[in-house]
């Protein structure tokens, strides 16, 4: 079927990711997930249980987590979406202090949960820069790791703390 003869409604909207403004055509029915993949080619924010369940899809927006899985596109207009892409500097590329600390705690093993942690691990630091543990714990409770038990996670996410500490 050609693009001419599609039913299929469409929508023009304008989303702010990463810092970047981005002028789109998408179907209102497209979730945040489905446009930063497909149509955007960021395919650091994965896809898991499409059921808002595992936190793998976690995006920020208005540095908010939220699961891009179950999220309309159209709805995240005029927000600030952020996505794991948006963490490293954009200039010199370095990795953020959070994403050193999975390195350096090795919090991470097949790492496809890894981008949804990172992404709620980071709207925490950002409203409470000096967390507890239990904090860090309750804060990463939606996000599902199937590899590394979760100790390591918690512990970069407190180095990090530490690291970003005045």
């Amino acid at each position: 079927m050609s693009a001419e003869t599609d039913p299929r409604p469409t929508i023009e909207v304008d989303l702010s990711i990463n810092g970047r403004s981005r002028r789109l055509t998408i179907e209102p029915r497209e979730t945040v997930a489905e446009v930063l993949r497909g149509r955007l080619a960021l395919t650091g924010t994965k896809v898991s249980c499409d059921a808002q369940v595992c936190g793998t899809c976690t995006v920020l927006l208005d540095n908010r987590p939220v699961s891009a899985c179950s999220v309309l596109a159209a709805d995240a207009e005029g927000q600030a979406l952020e996505t794991i892409e948006g963490l490293a500097d954009p200039e010199s590329g370095d990795l953020s202090p959070l994403q050193q600390a999975f390195i350096d705690h090795a919090a991470f093993q097949c790492g496809f949960c890894t981008p949804g942690f990172l992404m709620a691990a980071t709207a925490l630091l950002r409203e409470e820069p000096d967390p507890s543990r239990e904090r860090v714990m309750e804060a990463l409770e939606g996000n599902i790791c199937r590899c590394t038990g979760y100790v390591p996670i918690v512990d970069a996410v407190l180095s990090a703390a530490r690291r970003s500490a005045p």
